[in-house]
């Protein structure tokens, strides 16, 4: 139905309305930097309808990453931080990225070393399960670094 019966080729704007008349269709731009600029005699609902729809397949097909927190006091003890390592393993598994933060109360800032020493012994531990994006960083009370899953 799209341009039954029309020739293709280069006509000028006047007689491209009036191929699109005779139609009963539309005169589309589909191509406006193009020199000449490209138009199709097609039903401008449909060429919406079309658009939107592949908007939304490439909406589909793009990867979500989804962010875990995994939080830790500077004096975190072994058993708590392999319960948090054990957690942030299935996350990483499950193709999510962690993100494992210090956070210091009061006057417990001035351990910070601890809490990078922390971090990284928790970055080591998940070698195997994913590399760390971004080193410890000290941003205010938090001490922060993110970890996304290897590739399969």
């Amino acid at each position: 139905m799209v341009g039954e019966g029309i020739e293709p080729g280069v006509y000028p704007i006047a007689k491209a309305l009036d191929i699109a008349r005779e139609a009963g269709l539309d005169l589309v731009e589909i191509s406006p930097n193009a020199e000449p600029p490209v138009c199709k005699v097609i039903d401008y609902k449909k060429f919406l309808y079309d658009q939107k729809k592949k908007q939304k397949e490439l909406k589909a097909k793009a990867q979500k990453t989804v962010i875990k927190e995994i939080r830790f006091g500077p004096q975190t003890d072994d058993h708590d931080f392999n319960f948090k390592k054990n957690h942030a393993i299935k996350f990483l598994q499950d193709g999510c990225k962690v993100k494992a933060f210090v956070f210091f109360k009061g006057r417990s800032i001035v351990f910070k070393e601890q809490g990078e020493i922390l971090l990284l012994r928790f970055a080591n531990e998940l070698e195997e399960y994913g590399k760390a994006e971004q080193l410890p960083l000290l941003e205010g009370k938090k001490m922060i670094m993110v970890i996304g899953p290897k590739k399969k």
